[in-house]
């Protein structure tokens, strides 16, 4: 600002930055809530501004303005279809009429030197941004939080020589040829993109989310009302809380539960949905499992209770899951200062974060007798898990914070 030059007549010249996702405030789904933080976090280095969808997950049925300003950034809502994401069709006519509407808010708004962050949720938006940034001379750097083709491998829904594997990788590889970085959030997931990128010379950046430190945080577990209400408080509960999914490894966690039913000094609990809740739920009652509980979603701002309502946080991954994808909901576990065991490749990001940090074990998926074995490991060293809960919510102040994550992307970005 020059001397006598008020503030509004200043020139903004910090570096314009486009962040762009299906899902934005108010959703706090985990997309939604992870690029919210990072678009409000870099206020202070770039004038933000964002393109993304109506609210269609945890705040479906929000019509929320078209153009509004929240917490400094500039927020233009694209139009498209907000029909049930469950129904296949209809999600993909939402992916449809969401990304034309994209395209065109790109083409409208992006300036030659401008920076776009694209998040690849759903799959086809990064090449609706890139397109729309190539046109108008901006730089888009994709965040990458899921692998495609490779999770439609791990979850059995396409093979590797399939028709559309090989498209995928191919129009993939136009998308990182052109793109000027790219963040996995994982280091299993930067080694998988070294390999697809090879010979095209992309930057490549880990980035981890975070665990939310300041608004979860250990609680004693005598004044925790779920695990009172639940009536298990004598028992050793093992809690897996979040999506159940195709890409998470369920059936070995009940198979262990059956094995275990005989046990009355442990207890699980199941909270969340996804595409295996209903298989679960029936397995729940055609095996008898007096010793699972299944619980229906509840909302982000319950979290602190339920993440507590546990002495072992479960987080599952099927086969081939390695360098595809890493749990976000991992960091929330640290942050509440949880224990961790980790079904999943020993080398994947979850299995680095539980192994270097000391905060839990690792098994490998599909294996249900190791899972069980563990299990009884623990309940017969349950000693140990104080000091684990202690270096998980260590981990998570010094590593997977906010703070630490948003000067990694101020740096990349």
């Amino acid at each position: 600002m020059q001397p006598g030059e008020t503030n509004d007549q200043a020139v903004d010249v910090r570096p314009r930055l486009w962040v762009v996702s299906e899902l934005y405030y108010p959703e706090v789904t985990s997309t939604g809530y992870y690029l919210t933080r990072i678009a409000e976090g870099l206020t202070d280095r770039f004038d933000v501004k964002v393109i993304c969808g109506q609210p269609t997950y945890s705040a479906r049925g929000t019509v929320a303005p078209k153009h509004e300003v929240h917490e400094r950034v500039e927020i233009f809502r694209a139009s498209g279809t907000t029909l049930d994401k469950n129904v296949i069709i209809f999600r993909l006519i939402n992916m449809l009429t969401l990304g034309l509407s994209v395209l065109i808010s790109g083409l409208r708004r992006f300036r030659s030197g401008d920076r776009v962050l694209v998040v690849t949720t759903p799959p086809s938006m990064p090449f609706v941004v890139a397109i729309a940034s190539l046109a108008k001379g901006a730089a888009f750097t994709l965040l990458i939080h899921d692998n495609y083709p490779e999770i439609l491998i791990a979850s059995r829904k396409a093979t590797a020589g399939s028709f559309i594997v090989q498209a995928m990788s191919f129009f993939n590889r136009w998308l990182y040829k052109h793109s000027s970085k790219i963040i996995v959030v994982g280091r299993d997931m930067r080694d998988l993109l070294v390999r697809k990128t090879a010979g095209l010379d992309v930057p490549i950046a880990t980035i981890p989310n975070w665990g939310e430190v300041d608004s979860l945080t250990p609680a004693p577990r005598n004044e925790n009302r779920l695990l009172a209400e639940l009536a298990v408080g004598d028992k050793l509960v093992f809690l897996y809380a979040g999506n159940m999914g195709h890409p998470n490894d369920l059936e070995s966690i009940i198979e262990s539960a059956s094995a275990l039913r005989d046990r009355n000094d442990l207890h699980f609990v199941f909270l969340g949905t996804g595409v295996k809740r209903k298989w679960l739920e029936e397995q729940v009652v055609d095996l008898s499992l007096t010793n699972v509980t299944v619980l229906a979603p509840r909302p982000r701002s319950e979290q602190n209770e339920f993440l507590n309502a546990c002495d072992v946080a479960m987080v599952s991954l099927v086969p081939k899951m390695r360098g595809v994808s890493m749990p976000s909901r991992t960091y929330n576990i640290l942050a509440v200062g949880k224990p961790i065991l980790a079904v999943a490749d020993e080398e994947s990001e979850l299995g680095h974060v539980v192994r270097e940090d000391n905060v839990g074990w690792i098994v490998p998926p599909d294996d249900p007798g190791r899972l069980t074995a563990v299990l009884v490991e623990i309940i017969e060293n349950r000693h140990q898990l104080p000091q684990m809960g202690e270096a998980a919510r260590r981990a998570a102040l010094e590593k997977y914070s906010l703070r630490v994550a948003l000067d990694k992307y101020r740096n990349e970005l």
